[in-house]
């Protein structure tokens, strides 16, 4: 190749090794806002302008494609488990669970212990099945309708119910970001979410506190609305319910606490879905067979009249599917070909040594990790980009240190993940903003599940309390379970 006949390699300068992160930052900046382009080409122009500086200082395609490729290898885990979770949701959409547990916690919440049930039930949704989005555009959508109907204050209503969806989507195993986290920073995915208990356990129980307290004032002589009537029966003339539609959520729960390899437990989880989907809702099997890959549609329940039904209930129920997650696909890719084209030349490593050069101090480290991954989220309007960035720049920096890297991976979950949906601009925001129409800074400071882990993880930063160090020994802990 041509490019092999290029003089010998050298180490790009700091200026050189920013300047692809610059383009990409300022193209996604500049895309976003001014037309409204999606965050994954603009992150191919910066694996293309690291590409460039590579070949401008030595380095041959092949180098930056082994590079990218090795990058890549790398995700190939998470990749695997994002498909399994989107076959998982199409199958618990089919079975009936998903559908169950909205329709229960409908019926049985107390007007004045609304807020907490509302954080409760999108915590333990989302830990269920892993999505921030499918949490908030399920148990979301039917919690604000009754906090409408029941004349809530919708702030507090909205910011408990976006803590509850991010919290699974933060700790759950079979969340995508949380993989991702682990992934980055090579960490045993179990051994990630334990740890992420130290900010994220503090914070759920403040939401507690707090929205407890706020539910004294609500008014609990009021009725349920007819609209979650109408949904309720709706969903009921959909979908039989007994207690075995339980059994798909339990395996993936028992599976988390007894730390079983994420893949294999969603895959048995998906087969029980199956498997209920047409015993006890008797769908036909074309139909199971669509709803796994493609996503519930409600056309498949042939014998409901569809007409009759609540108009709430295809943006309540029809999701799911392996394509769904394809999105996730291609920003993975996206993120590890630039990782990998930075990597080529050392240029990660050159732009983190010379943010950490003052740094002498554990506090200093997480503090730079922090506002690395929140300018990235809030530059890119993506909560995943800082996960791989960050997790694969800052690792070895962590090692270095005597830092386990589990105290890198918990850092980017609590500057990316569940920072991202209260950031106006960013996909989430927007997201949870249309779902319940509540505008994004009206709820910021109700969604204390979403700023509380960077105040912890900066206290215990500076405390030296829930700080792991780093033994050579252990660095086969960190690995993707699969």
């Amino acid at each position: 190749m041509i490019y092999n006949k290029l003089k010998d390699k050298r180490q790009p300068s700091f200026f050189w090794s920013l300047f692809p992160m610059i383009v990409m930052l300022t193209a996604i900046s500049i895309g976003y806002f001014v037309f409204d382009i999606r965050a994954e080409p603009m992150i191919l122009l910066g694996t293309a302008a690291a590409s460039f500086v590579a070949i401008a200082h030595g380095y041959t395609w092949d180098d930056i494609l082994n590079s990218i490729c090795e990058k890549i290898s790398e995700a190939l885990p998470v990749i695997l488990i994002v498909a399994s979770i989107g076959f998982l949701i199409g199958a618990w959409m089919v079975s009936g669970t998903i559908p169950m547990m909205i329709y229960y916690g409908l019926k049985i919440i107390n007007p004045q212990y609304f807020y907490i049930s509302a954080f409760f039930l999108g915590a333990l949704i989302s830990v269920c099945t892993g999505t921030s989005w499918g949490s908030m555009g399920t148990i979301g959508i039917a919690m604000i309708g009754v906090a409408i109907g029941l004349n809530i204050p919708l702030a507090i209503a909205a910011g408990a119910i976006v803590s509850g969806c991010w919290f699974g989507d933060k700790l759950s195993p079979v969340s995508d970001s949380t993989n991702m986290a682990a992934l980055a920073a090579g960490v045993n995915l179990y051994s990630h979410i334990g740890h992420l208990l130290w900010t994220t356990g503090p914070g759920f129980i403040l939401c507690c506190i707090v929205y407890a307290y706020m539910g004294l004032n609500i008014d609990t002589t009021a009725t349920t609305p007819d609209t979650i009537i109408v949904l309720m029966t709706s969903i009921a003339k959909v979908y039989h319910f007994n207690i075995l539609l339980l059994l798909p959520p339990v395996m993936v729960l028992y599976g988390s606490l007894t730390k079983k390899p994420p893949i294999p437990m969603l895959f048995l989880s998906t087969l029980v879905s199956v498997i209920l989907a047409l015993v006890v809702q008797s769908f036909a099997p074309s139909s199971v067979g669509e709803s796994v890959v493609s996503g519930f549609r409600l056309s498949m329940a042939e014998g409901a009249n569809i007409a009759s039904l609540s108009s709430d209930l295809p943006r309540l129920l029809e999701r799911g599917g392996a394509i769904s997650m394809f999105s996730s696909f291609v920003t993975v890719f996206s993120a590890f070909s630039f990782a990998g084209a930075m990597s080529a030349t050392g240029s990660l490593h050159t732009v983190i040594r010379a943010l950490t050069k003052g740094v002498k101090s554990t506090f200093r480290l997480v503090l730079t990790t922090i506002v690395c991954a929140f300018t990235i989220c809030a530059c890119t309007a993506n909560g995943t980009l800082p996960l791989l960035l960050c997790g694969d720049a800052f690792k070895e920096e962590y090692k270095r240190r005597g830092l386990a890297t589990k105290n890198l991976s918990r850092t980017t979950e609590d500057a990316g993940t569940v920072v991202e949906p209260i950031i106006p601009w960013s996909a989430s925001g927007v997201y949870c903003a249309t779902m319940l129409d509540v505008a994004t800074l009206d709820y910021l400071p109700w969604a204390i599940l979403c700023y509380s882990g960077v105040f912890f993880a900066l206290l215990w930063a500076a405390t030296g309390i829930g700080i792991a160090r780093y033994e050579p020994n252990d660095d086969p802990e960190y690995t993707t379970a699969s």
